[in-house]
């Protein structure tokens, strides 16, 4: 049972009016305060579907008691922490997060083949002052809260949820003054006996993109399931699930180069039948009404949409849900992946928090420097370490 301050009357999850006083809120845009802390914490009651719910604002999970549901581990742990105050800017008044992207959402010209979204910044640029194409696809399924898994999740984590908390997630950030969510795509749950309206709100939402300009051509951002590349004359077409007949196109200069960069993701997801690849990108329109690929990045996540960026990974989450213990995932957002982080927080573990932390094979003394640093850093969790290139996996119950 949650307890918390609604238009000054205070209710628990579990009251007989707490839908009630939800739609009183949602319908006013007050913010409810969450009382895990006497001072209480300021939230916000999003739509999620048809139903209303109480989610944290952005960025304030770590102002939450450590056992509040909504409470998050520290954002230093992850790649998260050195975008704070630079590449993400909190608007505590306006409940929403100023970003700063490193690449466009307009096109002067026609510059050839498409780019690779964030090869640069995962291999050589390393800049906490703007976010990659790759570093928003983090960011946004970090706010979405599907970094998050509970054994109560088990079975209820389907593309419908993520849709919707990734829609709700946009709406809480902002680019250059204006809304995320008004240039961003996501597919909605593909259903045949709706195809027809479906097919129309697609084409209403993406009609920006064939809008007769002089001036820059607007760029959308899509992020969606990847269903398969599929060959075409000159390049690719990238079939994303839940848009049956929609094909995007992607030039063959930039599909080589896709293959090299995202290697590691497209090996993850052909070798696990059970796991998903997503796919951020923002997308132009053509004359001829082709939607064409101008920067892709892709991620894989597990069958329970959780983020892995190597096997390593993979195998301590399918321990790890297993379990009834809460986990957070660490999102590496700009990190190099010669940098460490903790790759899962276990915060409701005891008698201290758990931050859990995977060595790669080869790993130089800087990489354990910075490592030990972390460690010190927070003497109020434990640490787990898995050095893959020594041994099995340590036991994750001691």
């Amino acid at each position: 049972m949650r307890r918390f301050l609604i238009n000054g009357e205070v209710s628990s999850d579990d009251a007989d009016d707490f839908q009630h006083l939800l739609t009183l809120a949602y319908r006013d845009k007050a913010r409810p305060l969450c009382l895990c802390k006497d001072e209480g914490v300021p939230m916000y009651v999003a739509k999620i579907g048809d139903q209303l719910v109480i989610k944290r604002m952005p960025l304030t999970g770590a102002d939450h008691d450590a056992a509040c549901p909504s409470y998050e581990p520290p954002y230093e742990l992850s790649g998260l922490g050195p975008l704070m105050g630079g590449a993400i800017k909190l608007d505590p008044a306006a409940g929403t997060a100023a970003l700063k992207l490193d690449f466009s959402l307009s096109k002067r010209h026609s510059s050839g083949a498409g780019a690779v979204g964030s090869e640069t910044a995962d291999s050589v640029k390393n800049d906490s002052k703007k976010l990659s194409l790759r570093g928003l696809l983090h960011f946004l399924w970090h706010e979405s809260g599907l970094t998050e898994w509970t054994a109560h999740f088990a079975g209820k984590r389907h593309w419908w949820q993520v849709y919707h908390h990734l829609q709700e997630a946009a709406r809480t950030m902002s680019v250059r003054q204006q809304s995320l969510a008004e240039r961003l795509f996501v597919p909605e749950p593909f259903r045949a006996e709706e195809k027809a309206a479906i097919e129309q709100r697609r084409a209403q939402a993406l009609s920006p993109l064939f809008h007769a300009s002089t001036g820059p051509k607007t760029l959308m951002l899509l992020v969606g399931e990847v269903k398969e590349f599929s060959s075409a004359r000159n390049g690719q077409l990238v079939i994303i699930k839940h848009m049956p007949g929609f094909r995007l196109y992607l030039e063959e200069p930039a599909w080589r180069r896709l293959q090299r960069r995202f290697d590691t993701e497209l090996t993850l997801w052909g070798s696990n039948e059970t796991s998903h690849l997503i796919a951020i990108a923002t997308i132009a329109g053509s004359p001829s009404g082709v939607v064409t690929i101008n920067e892709i990045a892709l991620m894989t996540v597990t069958e329970q949409w959780l983020p892995i960026e190597n096997a390593y990974e993979e195998r301590l989450l399918d321990r790890l849900t297993r379990m009834r213990e809460k986990m957070v995932k660490g999102l590496r957002f700009e990190l190099l992946r010669t940098q460490p982080l903790a790759n899962v927080i276990l915060p409701e573990h005891r008698p201290l928090a758990r931050a859990l932390y995977i060595v790669p094979q080869g790993a130089d003394e800087s990489f354990e420097a910075a490592l030990r640093e972390m460690i010190d850093a927070r003497p109020d969790m434990s640490a787990w370490i898995w050095r893959t290139g020594e041994a099995e996996m340590p036991p994750l119950t001691v």
